[in-house]
């Protein structure tokens, strides 16, 4: 053997892949750059200043633990990420002030008080969210109507969820519902969605209802960055080719939230029946899909295998239906995930592989 053989020893995972950190990273800001656009265009030049609030926050809070610990970590574009995420996660006319909390809340305490990027045991995202959300709930509830589409000035009014959680408005779910519900809300109706509803109608038989375009695009009110699922589906496509994000958690997430919606959401309206829930109508309203595709897959707080994504991802979907369908809040996304990354370390203990060569015996006495 050459003496001049030199054995680098190092701990596990042995298996690397090419991709580093920083474009993991920056290849999710950039997939979620159509959706803020779509934000911008719809709500207003406003939101640009909450998108640049949130992020300038970020950025000089992660610069400031950095310097403290002696460590570089602008580049790898983790901060941008949780900024703009954070912003996503943001009313249209929020202040200034609630976005910059919600920053260096997710940097400083969520994230750098377990150690930095890695360590942190919840999404800092989710987490700077659920902090203000709590903390200033009137201006986190307040919602402003999309105006370019209708050609009108954008108004405050209540989500589309949030109508029918506080109330104001019963959505039955019946054959006309979307169209009706959106009308009796105040919302735009867009002669975008009345035109491929009947396209789709006449030329593929679909019996799709007026409304759910209007939903699926994202000409409804809601936060900045999670209205547009059509946007949101588009940018995840490159993760999905790259493998930063696999199906296991988004589709059990989904899945589960809208089987079980379809089958108890019709219950909490006047005929009560089973297995008559508007599941588009959920599917399309809400942070579902902002949340299942780019928050719930985080690879530092989702679970390691495949079994561990799946139970993790129906979970959230449990969650999910179970705090907006029977509790007090209209929305559930956020809270479902933070809940499902405390039980992550251990899914991943009862789901991990069996070592190599150890065999368990069961003790007989």
């Amino acid at each position: 053997m050459s003496d001049n053989l030199n054995l680098l020893i190092e701990s596990s995972p042995q298996i690397k892949q090419s991709g580093s950190t920083a474009s993991v990273m920056w290849a999710v800001t950039i997939c979620l750059l159509p959706a803020g656009i779509w934000g911008v265009w719809v709500f207003g030049i406003r939101v640009l200043g909450v998108l640049f609030a949130s992020i300038i926050a970020a950025v000089i809070a992660e610069a400031a633990m950095a310097y403290l610990v002696k460590k570089n970590t602008i580049q790898d574009g983790s901060a941008v990420l949780t900024g703009l995420l954070i912003g996503f996660n943001m009313p249209p006319s929020v202040p200034y002030y609630i976005p910059v909390v919600a920053s260096v809340f997710a940097i400083v305490i969520v994230k750098w008080t377990f150690g930095g990027l890695g360590g942190n045991f919840m999404n800092p995202a989710l987490a700077g969210r659920v902090f203000v959300f709590f903390s200033w709930t009137g201006p986190m509830t307040k919602w402003t109507m999309p105006a370019v589409l209708t050609r009108i000035d954008a108004v405050t009014t209540a989500s589309p969820l949030g109508a029918v959680k506080s109330g104001l408005l019963e959505y039955t779910g019946s054959a006309d519902g979307p169209a009706r519900f959106l009308s009796e809300a105040g919302y735009p109706h867009s002669v975008m969605d009345t035109g491929i509803t009947s396209w789709l109608n006449s030329n593929f038989g679909f019996s799709l209802s007026d409304g759910y375009v209007d939903m699926f695009v994202g000409n409804i009110p809601g936060s900045i960055g999670e209205v547009s699922v059509l946007l949101l589906l588009l940018g995840s496509i490159y993760l999905f080719i790259r493998k930063i994000i696999t199906w296991e958690i988004p589709v059990s997430y989904i899945a589960v939230f809208g089987l079980l919606i379809w089958i108890f959401g019709g219950t909490r309206f006047s005929d009560g029946s089973y297995f008559n829930g508007d599941v588009l109508f959920h599917l399309f309203t809400g942070g579902l899909f902002l949340g299942a595709l780019y928050m719930a897959t985080d690879m530092v707080t989702s679970p390691l295998t495949s079994k561990g994504m799946l139970i993790y991802g129906a979970g959230a979907g449990l969650l999910t239906f179970l705090i907006r369908i029977y509790g007090s809040f209209p929305e559930g996304v956020s809270l479902a995930i933070i809940l499902m990354n405390i039980f992550v370390p251990m899914i991943d203990q009862y789901t991990k592989p069996k070592r190599f060569g150890i065999e368990t015996k069961k003790v007989v006495k």
